[in-house]
């Protein structure tokens, strides 16, 4: 496979979907995306941008911070989140962390990591859902609608965002 230009990434019209998230709703700016510089995370009880590893915030935090981070196109800012999680390796960090690869124009990396989440879970929808995506990105139709086959829930937005863009070749980048 080869590696996509990152100005191949550019939004669609489809990106009205949230990174990392199964809503249609795209994730509401706040003082995360609209404050804060340099991957810090808004914290409500201080009412200032903290670093993402302040021992107060909960790696649900982080994971809010770093779904709207991507959405605002801060894919760097977003792997700072990231970072900080507490979990480890888990899938959810493995698909987010593919995610703001793929973002970020490192195709290749993210769809290893990609592979790693759906290895872990193959039950995770949005990871083979991204996944897909980068697979339509790399020109991989049959092995993007395997990724749709799996998903089987056409209810989902990762089922819908994945058939969109097999259809039309354009993918959910944020």
């Amino acid at each position: 496979m080869r590696l996509i230009p990152a100005l191949l990434l550019a939004v669609t019209p489809f990106a009205a979907f949230a990174a990392g998230s199964d809503d249609t709703e795209p994730p509401k700016p706040t003082e995360t995306s609209q404050t804060c510089k340099n991957g810090q995370v808004w914290d409500d009880k201080t009412r200032a941008c903290v670093n993402p590893e302040e021992s107060r915030l909960d790696d649900d935090a982080r994971f809010r911070a770093v779904r709207e981070l991507a959405w605002a196109g801060r894919p760097a800012d977003a792997r700072r989140v990231l970072a900080a999680m507490h979990e480890g390796d888990s899938d959810r960090v493995m698909t987010y962390d593919a995610f703001t690869l793929r973002i970020s124009g490192r195709i290749e990396e993210g769809l290893a990591r990609y592979e790693q989440a759906i290895s872990a879970n193959p039950a995770n929808i949005l990871a083979r859902s991204y996944y897909g995506q980068a697979l339509v990105l790399q020109g991989e139709y049959g092995m993007a609608r395997e990724q749709l086959a799996a998903i089987d829930n056409r209810a989902s937005w990762a089922w819908r965002a994945l058939s969109h863009a097999i259809e039309t070749g354009e993918t959910a980048n944020y």
